[in-house]
């Protein structure tokens, strides 16, 4: 069995997102990799010993360690979005491009992902691509494994649980977190996601 291991980022300061919600979101990610590993040794455990009397108990850690693994990988793609400082879209790009053609000029891109943010509840505004029809899709990923366009290649992930702003702006603060996500990304690692599957 896999042991997973939490990564390690390189967060700069962030306008907008105070290094406190940084450290405390990495520790909720940290949390998801322990909880995966542990979940992960237990339905073997359980398996092993005897699946008839504990197949109840292992469907239920089963549906939970999917939860737990989800929170670890989108966590891995929002934190490595952040690493190396905010950086501008590179204006003639591959991803400029498919951005004003499927979604405007003017930064439709970036408003159609605010409004997905925004829908109530917790969990990811997700921007994928799809490789056979060759065109970008946006999901609101309900928690955060409820919504997902299976196989598909994650582009951008945008955490909008409470946990990501409320240390900073309060329970009604999203909106400007969402703002403060786009002002800090690098669109570099985000364009390296995309162009390697082109």
């Amino acid at each position: 069995m896999h042991i997973y291991e939490p990564k390690e980022f390189e967060i700069p300061e962030l306008p907008g997102i105070s290094s406190e919600s940084v450290k405390q979101h990495i520790g909720l990610y940290e949390g998801y990799v322990k909880n995966f590993n542990a979940l992960s040794k237990l339905i073997a455990e359980l398996a092993t010993s005897d699946w008839e009397k504990n197949e109840l108990a292992i469907a239920e850690l089963t549906r939970r360690r999917s939860f737990e693994f989800d929170g670890m990988r989108l966590h891995e793609y929002y934190f490595a979005q952040f690493e190396g400082g905010s950086t501008a879209l590179t204006t003639n790009g591959s991803l400029a491009k498919i951005f004003e053609k499927e979604y405007g000029r003017g930064g439709g891109f970036e408003t159609v992902m605010k409004k997905i943010g925004s829908i109530r509840g917790p969990g990811w505004a997700i921007l994928y691509f799809d490789p056979q029809s060759k065109e970008l899709l946006t999901s609101f990923v309900g928690e955060q494994h409820q919504g997902h366009f299976a196989t598909l290649p994650i582009i951008l992930a945008l955490d909008v649980w409470e946990h990501a702003f409320i240390l900073d702006y309060g329970a009604l603060g999203k909106g400007k977190y969402i703002d403060a996500f786009f002002k800090n990304l690098n669109w570099n690692v985000i364009e390296k996601r995309f162009a390697l599957l082109q």
